[in-house]
């Protein structure tokens, strides 16, 4: 016999939307009934806190979903960026479902999309929008932390050796400057990476790769 499934996902971004997985979960109950369906509560499979850009079968219970569904069963969405945000995931994971028998409705489509109607043409559409606003909003954080760091802010990752971290900003660490300069003098000096290291590791405790070094010195 054919059984009724949902899906829902939260992250922390669709939380500040205030798209709840409470809320989620009554709109797939209210489509299933519209249709009269039963959707059984252990039928409902909640992905929380987990990425959109997370491909739907490298999630936990997206995995689990996948491999509990059978021929004739539906599957609701409320909507198609709580499934995918890439596009060939999108289509890959529509296409071994629609072969497998297995009907997929997205509330903001309009219902079934593994069909030839309408819908699956509004999926096609929204897939490619849904990879790009996916795009879009990583390019702008990307615009962004260029520049805060070039404002001089401190953008996540390792302290850069020679600066503290006060309020979100690059400090200058007098002391850490100070050994520096001393290895820039060492450097024009003609010491070399090797020397410099060592220097660092004899006089003043800290350790460095060769690397590590010429960072210091390029910065």
């Amino acid at each position: 016999m054919a059984s009724v499934y949902g899906y829902v996902r939260v992250s922390s971004i669709a939380q500040v939307d205030g798209e709840s997985l409470e809320t989620q979960s009554k709109q797939i109950n209210s489509y299933a009934i519209s249709k009269g369906w039963t959707v059984d509560l252990e039928n409902i499979y909640v992905e929380a806190g987990v990425s959109g850009g997370t491909e739907f079968e490298e999630r936990s219970e997206g995995k689990r979903l996948i491999s509990n569904l059978k021929t004739g069963d539906i599957l609701i969405f409320t909507k198609l960026d709580r499934a995918f945000r890439n596009v060939r995931n999108a289509f890959n994971t529509l296409h071994d479902l629609k072969e497998r028998g297995i009907c997929v409705h997205f509330l903001d489509l309009g219902g079934e999309v593994t069909g030839n109607g309408v819908g699956a043409i509004v999926f096609a559409v929204m897939s490619s929008f849904a990879s790009f606003e996916r795009e879009r909003i990583a390019t702008r954080i990307r615009e962004v932390k260029q520049m805060q760091k070039a404002q001089g802010k401190f953008v996540g990752g390792r302290r850069a050796f020679g600066y503290d971290i006060v309020d979100g900003m690059k400090v200058p660490n007098q002391t850490e400057q100070n050994i520096i300069s001393e290895m820039r003098s060492l450097k024009s000096s003609s010491a070399s990476l090797r020397d410099i290291k060592s220097w660092l590791e004899l006089s003043k405790g800290l350790q460095f790769s060769k690397m590590g070094v010429r960072d210091i010195l390029l910065r």
